[in-house]
């Protein structure tokens, strides 16, 4: 029963993690140790199929309550409270990284590793860089199933490839909000279409992750974390806004000590998910 609530609970971060903008919900699936499970999973589907259904069925179950309930509470107080908010993340992230990095070297580790994390981190930081100012030139029709269809197969990516925020490109593409008031609402007609595009994507995309990982466990895990460094530094909210008198201001000292305990609230919640992981592990 423990185990079980434990699953659940990780399904409800990882969840959180998919609609958060600048949060990855493939990072906190690599960090409680579910990504390289869920891989493999998806990528050999058939293989001890109801072994592995009754092993995710409440991070999937946590997944969508999260999704739900998140989204539809998360949205005013992201408004009123975005940067300690974010900050509680990527405490989350640090405090949870020593673990994740102690299982990429499981296998041992060479330098080339340190060369992998250093590319992936420079490819990824790169990248979200630049697709900022591309995804806001395209104007996205929010009526269109096909659009809700490519919602999911964002979703999707952010679970297969870590560090990648599905939340970001729903944002830039300006389906960020009509998704959240929608799915917070459970409307069917963009639920159902989400979910298929995500399940298809994972279905298709899976096996070449799995095989990756088999040929290059420690390679992938340094890869991953690469990611996930890059990722969380683009998220850092340098310039700092809390709403004040109804107006939005900048960071002040109030600010920053609220900032400074949610993220130290997080790093303890990080640090001790990592803690139980083990124990439950063992």
């Amino acid at each position: 029963m423990l185990s079980w609530l434990f699953r659940l609970l990780k399904g409800f971060v990882i969840g959180t993690g998919f609609i958060i903008p600048g949060v990855s919900g493939g990072v906190f699936a690599a960090i409680f140790g579910v990504y390289e499970p869920m891989i493999h999973f998806f990528g050999n589907i058939t293989k001890d199929f109801w072994k592995n259904v009754r092993f995710f069925l409440p991070i999937g179950f946590g997944g969508l309550i999260s999704i739900i309930l998140v989204s539809r509470v998360l949205g005013d107080f992201f408004e009123i409270a975005e940067v300690p908010l974010i900050w509680f993340f990527i405490g989350c992230v640090l405090g949870t990284l020593p673990h994740l990095y102690g299982k990429a070297g499981e296998q041992g580790r060479e330098g080339r590793h340190f060369i992998i994390l250093l590319i992936s981190f420079a490819a990824m930081f790169t990248f979200l860089i630049f697709i900022q100012d591309i995804l806001t030139t395209i104007p996205i029709p929010t009526e269109n199933l096909l659009v809700w269809l490519l919602a999911g197969v964002l979703m999707a990516l952010g679970a297969i490839i870590p560090g990648l925020s599905p939340s970001n490109f729903l944002l830039y593409m300006g389906i960020y909000g009509v998704m959240m008031e929608r799915v917070g609402n459970v409307d069917l007609g963009v639920l159902i279409p989400v979910l298929c595009g995500a399940a298809a994507c994972i279905l298709l995309l899976s096996k070449a992750f799995d095989n990756l990982f088999e040929r290059s466990y420690t390679g992938m895990y340094h890869f991953i974390i690469g990611i996930i460094i890059a990722s969380t530094i683009m998220i850092i909210p340098w310039n700092g806004k809390v709403l004040q008198n109804g107006e939005l201001n900048n960071y002040d000292f109030s600010l920053g000590v609220i900032c400074f305990f949610t993220c130290l609230s997080g790093v303890g919640l990080g640090y001790c998910m990592s803690l139980l992981e083990k124990k439950i592990k063992s």
